[in-house]
């Protein structure tokens, strides 16, 4: 029996990670087993986004080496991350009629609806953008909200409530130019966000609602569950970089011991504790504005259960957990993964959960008969996979 591998790549603007898994079956349940894992410092890229194909080709290359030493294994494909201030998410609503003579609801008239929606997105919002997410939040049937897959069902009008992931065209390419560079194939491409709550969030916290926040060097990501399905997506261009800068020049010292005043690593040394600390939660506190307003965009700000759960390079930072809850009036703790104990280096870093993600990701595609991504839909099952987003 050939093995099932997948290869996840994540090009962060701090680091370029890579991890391998191999699915194991434990009763026919997917086991995944980390097999190899590989970083590099990643170079080339501002505020997520690639600014010079050669340097990020090598961060790959060298992550890839690391992991592929690990693992035995040639990585020669991988499914690829996608992030930055040039990913956005947008909601849309549309219609269909039913084509049907006794007015059944067919799988066609289940994709007219969602097509219908994405026509429905303004000009201004989809100009020079690629949809690389398409989720259904809702449906309707003659004005009236279903609950559940409306296929079989009966009406003369289907509504379709869509929340679609986009990214800029251009960032889209260089991705894949970026890896054919470094000799690996593009499998997928998916949104860095929805790669990281594969592994950081239950099911349970998505149906209750939360938010996930993610802060890197250069970006922090927020994607907004409710229901299972993801609502809301945003990206902020500052992060765990703008805290480190204003730590120099708040205590005139380089940026490399900034960077690790922030960390708390640093030993010997002592700082002004009630300066450091207003330094940090001053910058922390405008990001939480930042995340609290688009929370009353949506409609959601102190309506989510399940409250805010922070990862990436910045949720190490000691006071964030405490900020987060009070600044946003929601549960607040940090996430964290684990790659389990079959796990050669194993690693609990929750920095590591996009790689992760988009590793459970290929692995999912690999035994599904249909090759359908579970977050695409790309694929011979589409209605398969609008069953998971459906009660």
């Amino acid at each position: 029996m050939s093995r099932s591998i997948a290869v996840g790549i994540d090009i962060g603007t701090y680091q370029t990670k890579v991890v391998i898994a191999e699915a194991d079956r434990n009763n026919e349940r997917l086991v995944p087993r980390v097999i190899g894992v590989g970083y590099a410092e990643s170079k080339g890229l501002r505020h997520g986004y690639i600014v010079s194909q050669s340097e990020v080709s090598k961060s790959i290359s060298q992550a890839v080496a690391q992991a592929e030493k690990m693992s035995g294994i040639e990585v020669k494909r991988a499914i690829f991350s996608v992030g930055g201030i040039g990913l956005s998410g947008v909601t849309s609503s549309g219609m269909a009629v039913i084509s049907r003579a006794d007015y059944e609801i067919t799988d066609l008239d289940l994709q007219k609806s969602i097509d219908a929606s994405q026509s429905e997105i303004p000009q201004a919002q989809i100009a020079n953008r690629r949809i690389i997410h398409t989720v259904p939040i809702n449906f309707r049937i003659d004005g009236k909200q279903v609950f559940g897959n409306p296929v079989g069902m009966k009406g003369m009008r289907l509504e379709s409530k869509t929340f679609f992931v986009t990214c800029l065209n251009h960032h889209y390419g260089d991705i894949i130019e970026a890896a054919a560079e470094a000799d690996i194939g593009v499998e997928e491409i998916i949104a860095s966000p929805m790669a990281a709550s594969v592994v950081t969030l239950s099911k349970a916290q998505k149906i209750a609602g939360c938010v996930l926040c993610n802060i890197g060097s250069e970006t922090v990501s927020i994607i907004v569950y409710e229901d299972n399905k993801p609502i809301s997506l945003e990206i902020f261009p500052l992060g765990g970089n703008d805290i480190t800068n204003d730590i120099a020049l708040g205590l005139r010292i380089p940026l490399e011991e900034a960077e690790e005043v922030k960390k708390g690593s640093i030993v010997g040394v002592s700082y002004p504790r009630k300066k450091l600390d207003e330094i940090i939660s001053a910058r922390l506190s405008d990001i939480f504005e930042l995340i609290e307003a688009h929370l009353k965009k949506i409609g959601k700000n102190n309506l989510l259960p399940a409250g805010i759960i922070i990862t990436g390079g910045g949720s190490s930072i000691e006071m964030i957990e405490n900020l987060a809850k009070n600044s946003l009036k929601l549960p607040s703790r940090i996430g964290t993964i684990s790659f389990g104990e079959g796990a050669k280096g194993q690693i609990k870093d929750a920095s590591w959960s996009v790689a992760y993600g988009l590793c459970l990701i290929g692995l999912t595609n690999n035994g599904d008969e249909n090759g359908v991504n579970p977050l695409t839909g790309i694929g011979k099952g589409f209605v398969n996979w609008l069953k998971q987003f459906l009660p």
